[in-house]
């Protein structure tokens, strides 16, 4: 199996942070819009039917692997909304046992495969382990933001900035003090979900609660299409073609 991930460039971490963001918005609208369970059972049966198509394919194709980030986003968003809405549960206790979850995931996958680095996914295990990780950071994403967002009271904006700073700092360490280009990259991709996360949640939410106004239908829509464009433009483009065959020929 050829590998089944994208190369690491600066266009995955933007279309990482539009998926996220959109994840945050088209969840709350969904969630508001019609019956909580349904909406929860209805993003459910996307994100499978998207890891579904994910698996079934031999290599990275761009449409499908972000297709399913996507679904991953708004299911992962429901069902940690839900842990507190409808099960009471506060938001500093789903973050840590979140967190929890995800370091026990890491050190399976690590004991398991050797590596965590994802210019290794190119078997079916490591495949399916790739997946809960992205789950699971979504889910713990979701939860950090909302703890900051409200139980802190830092609002959405100043949330954003909170998780813009705490971004770089892999970024500086991997390029300054040696950290590994592993630790360096996970700590970025679960990082990026409360910062999408709380841009999103700014720019849809009323003013009451510190947010534009916009409104979440709104912000989706344009999500959708930012992230359709890039995809567009990840696959027509030659440099794509390139990566392609670079993942080709590491495996």
């Amino acid at each position: 199996m050829l590998r089944k991930v994208p190369e690491i460039t600066l266009l995955f971490w933007v279309v990482k942070l539009l998926t996220t963001a959109l994840g945050e918005s088209t969840s709350d609208y969904l969630v508001v819009r019609i019956n909580p369970y349904l909406a929860v059972l209805l993003g459910g049966v996307c994100f499978a039917i998207a890891l579904l198509l994910q698996f079934s394919v031999r290599k990275y194709v761009a449409w499908i692997y972000w297709l399913a980030v996507a679904m991953v986003a708004v299911f992962g968003t429901m069902a940690a909304d839900a842990t507190h809405i409808q099960l009471g549960i506060p938001y500093i206790f789903s973050t840590v046992v979140f967190a929890a979850s995800l370091a026990v995931i890491f050190k399976l996958w690590d004991r398991t495969e050797g590596t965590l680095s994802i210019h290794s996914i190119n078997s079916r295990r490591r495949e399916i382990f790739y997946w809960i990780v992205v789950m699971a950071t979504f889910a713990l994403g979701t939860s950090a933001g909302d703890l900051t967002a409200i139980t802190l009271g830092l609002g959405y904006l100043a949330s954003a900035f909170l998780f813009a700073g705490l971004i770089a700092l892999p970024a500086l360490a991997y390029w300054k003090f040696g950290l590994s280009e592993t630790t360096a990259f996970w700590s970025a991709y679960v990082l990026t979900r409360p910062l999408g996360a709380s841009v999103a949640d700014w720019m849809g939410k009323s003013k009451t609660v510190s947010g534009l106004g916009i409104g979440d239908l709104r912000v989706s829509t344009a999500l959708v299409i930012l992230i359709v464009t890039f995809i567009c433009y990840m696959t027509f483009n030659r440099q794509e073609a390139k990566l392609e065959t670079n993942a080709k020929t590491r495996s």
